[in-house]
Parts: structure tokens; C-alpha cells; sequence
């Protein structure tokens, strides 16, 4: 039976949706009815939760990934001028992380299948911005980083719930004396080689946006094994306070980068839920495969053997060239289904392009998956008949324009 939506006021299927039940509302609710809104038990509980699960000697939560990876580029000491290589195929956090503590992204292509960054590409930069001589030209930006300047850091990112291949970029970062920084904040619960993502790296930090496989509304946990950096990124988080410190007393200059008692006992229950979310999201995510693979001109995401559990995040179909992304989404939201472009390209953002003249072309694949990616309804909540109307519009959109 074909759907429709003529008023456009509300669509047929969310772009998204948590999945909370009644024991995450009594959590909320029983912080409410304390004095203690912020920096107490629920967030010592959270933590407690996602080291237990991860298995990693800390865990630090924070007020958002961007938080978390800031507080990471801290502990890796990444400075003013300081190369770092990473991926232009991920959310802006990602290398604005970077931009703030005035160090340089050093953007390398990503993998056609997964999208995730090309570990060969990776050494071979590394190689050569370590060399000291004129090869490191090909992997600087136009503008804006200095031939001498000291590459410090590996950045990957694992891209929509799916790990970045890490033994040989951990390999690269043995050669070259490197910190890894993982950035799993699409990526809780993912398994690399039968390994947790997030804990591959020298840190790592998961992200739970309300559209995330759990959520705490904002929010995010760094993970690591070194007990130094874990001392230095609890003080940086609470305004430079470090154990011993009043409350008016500031070791550092810090942030304002703590988790609420609200979002953290929310958190703690969506833990304890973790692999029940996770299954409800695979099982979507089945669905749609068994129904979009029959569409002519639809690519469905691929998991590769290396990921031994995926942890579904969103989900991205890739267009066939010649199939008009933008016509294809206008077709989606006339008839009530909303898409996201997945990603845009962080090199071709307006500001990244003034500080470092990268110019289209500059990484082939990435452009041509931020051009016929889209993201489609996703969540674990999703019913069969949903992921049925979905598809069948999406069929009849492209379709229309053949």
C-alpha cells in the first residue's frame, strides 16, 4: 500500500529516535529528588559501568565527544603548529579538535568499502613527514602548516559504528613514536578482531548524542590505560582541579567539561542495556539490507570481516553515480521520509578551505562518498513495517527519476 504524507507537517518515520524505557525516566528522576546535580555517584556509576564492559583501567565521562577529544590532544601533548594525520571523512569534531589547540589535520583518503581512514596511505604519510625532506610536501595543505613542523599524532576515526583497521595504523605508530587517539564516539560496543574499539589507541572516546546506540542526551566517556593522562584529563575537565585542590583552588587552566548527575544516571541504565540496543539496531539494520539490496542503483553498507560485532550507528546507503542526491532526498521529504547527507567532506567546509586552501579533488574517494552518501530512518525502535515504508518510497523516488 503506498504512503503518503500530503501536509509534510510530520514525517511517516523519524530521522532518529532513543530508546528509553521506564527504568532510565526513574533514574533521571531519582537524581531530581537529591541535592547533588552534578560530579556524584551517577557519574562515578557510569564510569564504573563503561570500564567494566570495555575493560579499561579508566574511564573519564564528559560533557560531549568534542570534549573528550579535546581532552585527549591535551594529553598527547599536541601543540601549536603539531601535524596530526587523520580523516576528512568524519563529523567536523574530528579535526576542529585539532584546530583548537592550533595544530594542523593532516588529511589522508579513506577506504572505498567502509569509508573508514586507508591505513597504507597513513604510513606512507607518516614516512614522509618524518623524513625531513621535500616528500613531506605531498601531504601538507596548500597553506597554513609549517615544512617543519613535528607530526605528533594519529587520529582515526571509526565511521558509523564501524572500527578503523588499527593493527597497522598501531604498527605506524610503533614505527614512528606516535600517540593514537581513537575516535569511537559513533562506534560503543564495536568489535575490531574479536577487540573493543575505543581501547586499541593510546585513548579513545565514545559519544552519545541522542542518536547514538545509547544515549545520555549529551555526553560522552574517554577511555584509556594510562593512569597519568587519565589524572591530567579528570583535572582539565573540572576547571583545572586537581586532587586536593578547593573549589576555588586551579592546578591548570581547565574547562568546563563535566557530565551532569541527569545524563550520567541516564547513562548507566542504557550501559546495562547495551548489547540488547545494539541487536535491536543490527536487526533494523537487516531489514533493511534484505529489502534496499533489490534496488537498483542503492548500495548498501558493507561490514568487513575485521569487524567481528558492528555497532550500528546510522545507516548510510551510497547512490549509484548519475543518481541526483539532492533530487533523491527532495523526493524522500515530499513524501514524508527525511535523509541526511553522510558526510560532507571536512576539507571542502568554507573555513577549512580559507586556513588551508584544500580544493575539491584533493581526496578523490572521500568526495565521491560525500556525494552519493545518504543517511536514511535509523534507529534500534524502528519497527519492520517502518523500514518497509522506507524502502518502498525510496524505491518509487528513484524510480521516478530513471
Amino acid at each position: 500500500m503506498k504512503k503518503t504524507n500530503p501536509s509534510n507537517a510530520f514525517p511517516l518515520v523519524p530521522m532518529s529516535a532513543p530508546d528509553l524505557t521506564e527504568t532510565e525516566q526513574e533514574a533521571v528522576q531519582a537524581v531530581l529528588e537529591t541535592t547533588r546535580l552534578s560530579m556524584g555517584g551517577e557519574t562515578l556509576g557510569f564510569e564504573d559501568a563503561v570500564r567494566n564492559h570495555i575493560g579499561s583501567r579508566h574511564a573519564i565521562a564528559v560533557s560531549s565527544g568534542t570534549a573528550g577529544l579535546h581532552l585527549c590532544v591535551h594529553a598527547a601533548d599536541i601543540k601549536d603548529g603539531d601535524l596530526v594525520i587523520t580523516t576528512p571523512f568524519s563529523f567536523v569534531a574530528s579535526a576542529n579538535v585539532l584546530l583548537f589547540e592550533r595544530a594542523v589535520p593532516i588529511f589522508v583518503d579513506i577506504d572505498p568499502l567502509t569509508g573508514n581512514i586507508d591505513p597504507q596511505q597513513v604510513h606512507q604519510a607518516a614516512k614522509d613527514l618524518t623524513a625531513g625532506d621535500l616528500a613531506n610536501r605531498k601531504w601538507l595543505p596548500r597553506k597554513g602548516a609549517s615544512p617543519e613542523a613535528q607530526l605528533k599524532a594519529i587520529l582515526p576515526v571509526d565511521v558509523f559504528g564501524q572500527p578503523a583497521d588499527m593493527d597497522p595504523i598501531l604498527e605506524t605508530a610503533r614505527e614512528f613514536d606516535l600517540t593514537v587517539i581513537e575516535d569511537s564516539c559513533e562506534a560503543i560496543g564495536a568489535e575490531y578482531k574479536k577487540r573493543p574499539a575505543g581501547t586499541l589507541g593510546d585513548y579513545g572516546v565514545f559519544a552519545f548524542y541522542p542518536n547514538k546506540q545509547i544515549t545520555t542526551g549529551e555526553g560522552a566517556i574517554i577511555v584509556t590505560d594510562d593512569d597519568e593522562a587519565a589524572d591530567i584529563m579528570c583535572a582539565l575537565r573540572n576547571q583545572g582541579r586537581s586532587p586536593g585542590d578547593t573549589w576555588l583552588q586551579h592546578t591548570y587552566l581547565g574547562y568546563n567539561y563535566r557530565i551532569d548527575e541527569m545524563s550520567a544516571a541516564l547513562g548507566r541504565v542504557q550501559m546495562s542495556r547495551l548489547d540488547e540496543l545494539l541487536t535491536k539496531r543490527e536487526q533494523v539494520a537487516n531489514w533493511y539490507q534484505e529489502r534496499l539490496d533489490e534496488i537498483p542503483g542503492v548500495e548498501t553498507p558493507k561490514v568487513i570481516p575485521d569487524t567481528t560485532r558492528m555497532s550500528w550507528f546510522v545507516y548510510v546507503i551510497r547512490l549509484a553515480p548519475g543518481i541526483d542526491r539532492f533530487r533523491v532526498a527532495e523526493g524522500l521529504k515530499e513524501r514524508g521520509i527525511p535523509s541526511r547527507p553522510y558526510f560532507i567532506p571536512i576539507h571542502l567546509q568554507p573555513y577549512m578551505v580559507e586556513r588551508f586552501g584544500y580544493k575539491e579533488g584533493d581526496f578523490p574517494i572521500t568526495e565521491d562518498l560525500g556525494r552519493r552518501g545518504l543517511a536514511i530512518p535509523f534507529s534500534g525502535v524502528m519497527t519492520e513495517e517502518q523500514v518497509e515504508i522506507v524502502s518502498q518510497i525510496l524505491h518509487e523516488v528513484i524510480d521516478t527519476l530513471g
